[in-house]
């Protein structure tokens, strides 16, 4: 990852943070995760399971338990609360699986992939089962090469503004953090302090719940939707049309218990 490095260094990140970082053994090019992202695809049927008995008494449980900074995310952003449970049910399984993929090393190798020989590690990684064309898969490697690396600058931006050490986050394959799965660049414009403590941390409740709010109340959500306003809203969440269903047949269960 030494010219991902060496080109944060030319774009005006500090030599004496960004070299030690990428030296940091945790840090590192990896298939693992990366393979997954040029090759996965989500279908309805991954999303069932958020509809199941088990998965509703834990989001009910959730909003009992963290009622008073739901409804302060509603009173505040007018974002109902039990769409941000929804969210934070299919993101996260409300906290419990943030993930576990470096988010370093998950943005920055993606951002190193321009380099042939690297972007060849990558395809053999892919199992065969779910392997993409090649011209499909170089087609999406140029398409998410550059966005990685814009991510990766926003990680760490979003890191030295509170004070996070970037090695220590982890989340999905894809780059995303937090009990949200923000986006390096979505938890710099959208991210909200939920607890008042003067710093904002994705992996803190108040802080997602608050943050969710931010993001759909900034992407259109207002009282008052039609189902179909607020299907479009939190469409830009997740550009998943199983994902929005889902989140909006969990909030019509919240909403009866």
């Amino acid at each position: 990852l030494e010219t991902v490095a060496q080109r944060l260094i030319r774009d005006g990140f500090d030599r004496t943070i960004i070299t030690p970082l990428f030296e940091n053994p945790g840090v590192l090019f990896t298939t693992k995760g990366v393979n997954i992202l040029f090759s996965h695809f989500e279908f309805a049927t991954s999303y069932h399971q958020f509809l199941e008995t088990a998965s509703l008494d834990k989001a009910v449980l959730f909003a009992s338990e963290n009622a008073p900074v739901l409804e302060r995310a509603e009173q505040t952003y007018g974002v109902d609360k039990t769409v941000i449970t929804a969210i934070l049910l299919l993101e996260t399984h409300l906290g419990a699986n943030p993930g576990k993929f470096s988010t370093v090393s998950m943005l920055s190798t993606v951002s190193s992939l321009d380099d042939e020989n690297l972007r060849t590690r990558i395809w053999e990684a892919i199992p065969q089962k779910t392997k993409p064309t090649n011209k499909a898969f170089v087609a999406n490697v140029e398409t998410s090469t550059n966005e990685a690396y814009n991510e990766l600058k926003a990680l760490l931006q979003y890191t030295r503004k509170e004070g996070i050490a970037p090695e220590t986050i982890h989340g999905s394959y894809s780059g995303t953090f937090g009990i949200c799965q923000f986006k390096p660049s979505d938890a710099l414009a959208f991210a909200r302090d939920g607890n008042s403590d003067g710093r904002i941390d994705l992996f803190n409740i108040e802080d997602a719940v608050f943050s969710v709010a931010n993001y759909l109340k900034q992407h259109g959500w207002k009282p008052g939707l039609s189902r179909q306003q607020q299907f479009d809203v939190i469409y830009t969440y997740n550009d998943n049309n199983y994902y929005v269903d889902t989140v909006q047949k969990v909030s019509d269960k919240l909403k009866e218990k």
